[in-house]
């Protein structure tokens, strides 16, 4: 994509927006840096103004939506001598040592904020759901999916009752034929890519329950979900698939392992030794 000055675009067409595009412009205006880590929903919730409308301002703009606009602008606000590809904190003249600490930082800080917005109410609900579930259906596309996957290695250690499709094809396909007696969770940094959003739909109209685990507590994601678990790192338009966002999505799901495990320890006991013995004589 061609680097826009998103900033100088907004300000030179100003006169020509609706007053709801204003809206949204003049929002951008005096909040760039925030905006940067923003869902669309938090956008149009702090305009006032609907999703649909962000959408067509985008589009306004020339773009082909709300991700183009993001990274457009975090290319606006970089400094000449920072990294947004990797991170705001990071710059150039930064040595082994000082790369070392930040990324540190920056995955400690993104586990401490996912652990302070647990709700322990929505993890023992979602583990109970899951328990109660005929069969496990985990969803991700892109880096949400090699999430979904781990989760997938995971759980099959304990349950036969694990899925994970990789194609976005298979996935919708997949949903389609869940029945209310399944669970499906799904992975999804932003909470708004088309395809995740789509599966949410089919799985909701096949009356299955959804557990979602994302950044966002509103988003097109979290309208169909019955349990929302939050993750707590900041992931800039440009960083996407970031060790940190993965990092506490797993955290999320090896929380509601644990939780599973010990509710159904007997069983789980079971099959994990037995599937402990099945690969053993893989190993040296």
């Amino acid at each position: 994509m061609t680097k826009i000055d998103i900033l100088s675009l907004i300000q030179s067409r100003y006169h020509t927006f609706t007053n709801t595009e204003k809206k949204v412009a003049d929002y951008i205006l005096e909040n760039i840096k925030d905006v940067i880590y923003m869902s669309i929903t938090d956008l149009a919730d702090a305009c006032n103004v609907g999703e649909s409308s962000v959408f067509r301002f985008c589009k306004t703009l020339k773009l082909r939506g709300y991700q183009e606009f993001k990274i457009a602008l975090a290319h606006n606000t970089s400094l000449e001598d920072e990294m947004p590809q990797l991170s705001s904190k990071i710059t150039m003249q930064d040595t082994i040592e000082e790369l070392s600490s930040k990324i540190l930082t920056a995955n400690v800080n993104a586990l401490t904020e996912t652990h302070n917005q647990i709700n322990i109410n929505d993890v023992s609900n979602a583990v109970e759901m899951i328990i109660k579930a005929n069969r496990i259906h985990f969803f991700g596309v892109g880096a949400s999916l090699m999430t979904a996957l781990e989760a997938k290695n995971k759980f099959m250690r304990i349950t036969n009752k694990t899925e994970c499709t990789i194609d976005s094809h298979l996935q919708i396909m997949s949903a389609s034929l869940m029945t209310k007696d399944e669970i499906a969770v799904l992975i999804s940094y932003s909470g708004s890519t088309k395809d995740i959003i789509q599966v949410a739909k089919v799985v909701k109209e096949r009356g299955a329950k959804i557990i979602s685990i994302t950044r966002f507590a509103k988003s097109p994601l979290t309208s169909y979900s019955d349990i929302t678990l939050l993750c707590g790192s900041n992931e800039g338009p440009l960083q996407g698939g970031s060790l940190s966002a993965k990092i506490s999505q797993l955290y999320l799901l090896d929380l509601l392992y644990a939780e599973y495990f010990k509710r159904t320890k007997k069983e789980s006991s079971i099959n994990k030794e037995s599937t402990a013995n099945a690969v053993i004589e893989k190993m040296l």
